[in-house]
């Protein structure tokens, strides 16, 4: 054997050493990140179980019946209205022509940027009895406050329906890509065949979008049952409300366990089914080639109510509450710039900021984990990641409060018995939990956008890589991470956005004394000060219209 061959011979393995290595050290971490993932869900489970029978059979004889019933109300209104609206929009602007169908199919995206909770201030300040809708009908028609009747903003109907005008988005989104997707053949076999428009729509179009229209809605209803600030401002009670009850206001540790069992196992259901959903139904186009759908030309009446269709909801969901916010904000003592609220701001960044680099990172360990080494184990522990995005934040900060508690009472037990020194509350009372729950949180969100992006870098760039020497670090500083720079732009943007708007994981974890704006607006309303509420919620707003804007500009790219 030459020199030569001895040295090709001998470089692969240390070579292949070094990638066993390098991938060994993205195994460890993506699998710690997994096992942070699913500690909430284990404690809680844990917590529950061992929280004795007669929490759980006081709650059920006293509050679980009406958790559970004005939940799966919420979720069913919601439900049907965001299906409604979603499809009903994402249909027309794509197969309709009609004035401001161009401009209507990126305004439907808009109320996006609004956390329900926000959208429950601005129209509680104006439907509300003292409100400008019923005092200048109390002053127009001459009635008393008890001469007539007027639907009741503070329900659980005004729940669903603050909820519907923010959520809809998700279904616009994803059917307007699935009928985007179609091929016209199928519609115009049926049109050709004797079905009108909207018969060729119901029995064709819609069945082949149904995938993506049911996975739409099961994202709305898991943001409904995570939902805290618009059912706790309306009064509606919830899990969610329940949870948050039962560890404050009673100091009922068991009872918010079990509570919280009982909402992670119809959110774990939930992501479940969407998953199910996703992998099982399929549908293919029957020829080769790809026909436009094509777009009929409204006129008259049917190009009025099309615009009409398509202008409520954008009205509603956005322009009216930044009109309505802006106007109480004007009328409030809030200063934005005094140095309270400085300090509501520089929070809300400090923790948006840490959450979306560590889940960043924590995307980054998986999703290349998954590339170096795909398989079960790459996939189960990217799977366990995904699911803190169907649990509520709620449900995390118990089960993470739960453990930590604990273990901070036990330290600070062990070194007053040996060294008579009181340690405190180290890990509970810290912002890094309260991070690590956002973590948790937001993971698939980052994880989703890192994945698209890494789907676009060629297997052949990984093999050119470990030719030239590269190690699976070398590869991912050198290769991976500059051509992902605008994939990681958008997950952090997303996680970011995400922080600022999370309201019931902020309230139950934060230090003592450490304000968001999103606490310091729940606080404001909770006293009945929507003017000054106001204030918060428009820089959440507006904070929460870049990720809009980036999809905004995505949409544009479609056309």
């Amino acid at each position: 054997m030459t020199a030569a061959s001895e040295i090709k011979a001998d470089a692969p393995k240390g070579s292949r050493r070094g990638r066993k290595s390098g991938t060994g050290v993205f195994s460890a971490l993506a699998w710690c990140v997994a096992l942070a993932c699913i500690l909430p869900m284990l404690a809680v489970a844990i917590a529950a179980v061992t929280g004795g029978t007669e929490t759980i059979q006081h709650l059920m004889e006293t509050v679980l019946p009406r958790y559970a019933l004005t939940t799966l109300a919420l979720v069913v209104l919601v439900s049907v209205g965001t299906l409604a609206i979603g499809v009903g929009a994402a249909w027309l602007v794509t197969m309709a022509r009609f004035p401001g169908v161009r401009l209507f199919e990126i305004a439907l995206i808009l109320p996006l940027a609004f956390p329900a909770y926000v959208l429950a201030y601005a129209y509680t300040y104006i439907l509300d009895h003292p409100g400008i809708v019923q005092s200048t009908l109390r002053d127009v028609t001459g009635l008393g406050p008890r001469d007539y009747w007027f639907p009741e903003i503070r329900s659980v109907g005004g729940a669903a329906v603050m909820l519907v005008l923010v959520l809809y988005p998700y279904v616009y989104l994803l059917a307007r890509a699935a009928f985007l997707q179609q091929s016209g053949g199928a519609f115009l076999a049926a049109r050709a065949l004797g079905k009108n428009a909207f018969e060729a729509f119901w029995l064709v179009s819609l069945p082949m979008a149904r995938p993506a229209i049911a996975s739409g809605v099961l994202l709305a209803v898991m943001e409904t049952i995570a939902d805290f600030g618009t059912v706790s401002y309306f009064g509606v009670q919830t899990f969610a409300t329940g949870i948050y009850t039962s560890w404050f206001s009673l100091a009922d540790r068991a009872g918010a366990a079990q509570l919280a069992l009982c909402l992670l196992s119809f959110a774990l259901m939930l992501a479940v089914l969407e998953r199910s959903t996703r992998g099982k139904a399929r549908y293919h186009q029957a020829g080769k080639q790809h026909a436009a759908m094509p777009p009929a030309e409204l006129k008259g009446v049917h190009a009025i109510g099309a615009w009409v269709l398509c202008a409520l909801p954008v009205c509603f969901g956005f322009l009216l509450p930044v009109f309505v916010l802006f106007n109480m904000g004007l009328e409030s003592e809030q200063d934005l710039f005094s140095r309270r609220y400085i300090g509501f701001l520089q929070n809300s960044l400090t923790l948006a900021t840490s959450a979306a680099v560590i889940t960043v990172m924590a995307a980054i360990c998986l999703g290349f984990y998954q590339r170096m080494r795909p398989g079960r184990a790459s996939g189960t522990a990217a799977y366990m990641s995904r699911l803190g995005y169907a649990v509520p934040g709620g449900v995390i900060a118990v089960g993470l409060m739960v453990p930590f508690a604990a273990l901070d009472n036990a330290f600070d037990a062990w070194m007053r018995a040996n060294f008579d020194i009181r340690t405190g509350l180290l890990i509970t009372g810290s912002i890094w939990l309260l991070v690590a729950a956002y973590m948790v949180r937001f993971l698939a969100a980052a994880l989703g956008a890192y994945e698209s992006g890494q789907s676009t870098v060629h297997a052949n760039m990984d093999a050119a890589a470990r030719s030239l020497g590269q190690g699976p670090l070398g590869m991912l500083r050198r290769v991976h991470l500059p051509m992902l720079t605008p994939s990681l732009l958008t997950a952090l943007l997303i996680v970011f956005v995400d922080v600022m708007k999370e309201l019931p994981a902020t309230l139950i974890m934060r230090p003592f004394n450490y304000d968001t704006l999103a606490v310091q607006a729940y606080r404001l309303a909770s006293d009945e000060r929507l003017e000054g509420a106001a204030v918060p919620s428009l820089v959440i707003m507006a904070v929460g219209l870049l990720p809009v804007i980036l999809i905004c500009r995505q949409v544009g790219r479609r056309r």
